[in-house]
């Protein structure tokens, strides 16, 4: 039953969260809509902010597992970079207090904000390093610094994730993909 209780307000509290963001949801409100006392929440959490690094970590597992799902279900280097990019872009879009937690600034001041930072970022290097270390074992890449490239591939998704998860479509989002992909594996360089 304890375990059950703290399920619903993570879940309510969810909910708001993405609706309303961090800072407009209040722990009264999500004592109302997980249909509890505020008492309750304090028994469970010390406030909003353990609350919200609870949902952060929910969403986060949710993340891990579809991107390894999806990237699981390719056969290339390639399709795997492609895919890791798509589910990447696809679930921000569902899971929007993980992506508020990776974007927003008006956050940084939260310690743990900062720390599931750091650590999101270092999961996305390595995934990527993993599947371009497999393209070079298979011959399909060349690269010289596997932890910088992966550390630049990170980089460009993410200074090109808002715009295209949020004024794009998923279609536009996949050829916009295909097209990064393209440049990424071809370059610009005439040959």
């Amino acid at each position: 039953m304890e375990k059950k209780k703290k399920e619903i307000i993570i879940k309510a509290a969810q909910e708001l969260f993405g609706r309303f963001g961090f800072l407009k949801t209040t722990v009264q409100e999500i004592a109302s809509a997980a249909r509890i006392g505020k008492a309750t929440i304090y028994y469970y959490f010390k406030g909003k902010e353990e609350i919200f690094k609870e949902v952060i970590e929910k969403e986060s597992k949710i993340l891990d597992e579809k991107i390894k799902e999806t990237i699981g279900k390719e056969e290339t280097p390639q399709e795997k970079l492609k895919a890791f990019v798509l589910a990447r872009m696809k679930y921000f879009n569902e899971l929007a207090n993980i992506y508020t937690a990776l974007r927003d600034e008006f956050l940084t001041h939260y310690a743990f904000i900062e720390k599931t930072r750091e650590k999101y970022l270092n999961r996305e290097i390595e995934i990527v390093k993993k599947i371009l270390k497999e393209g070079i074992g298979q011959g399909a890449f060349v690269i010289h610094d596997l932890k910088l490239t992966s550390y630049a591939i990170i980089s460009a998704l993410k200074g090109l994730e808002y715009q295209w998860s949020i004024n794009a479509p998923l279609p536009e989002v996949e050829r916009n993909t295909s097209k990064l992909i393209e440049i990424l594996f071809n370059g610009i360089v005439k040959r």
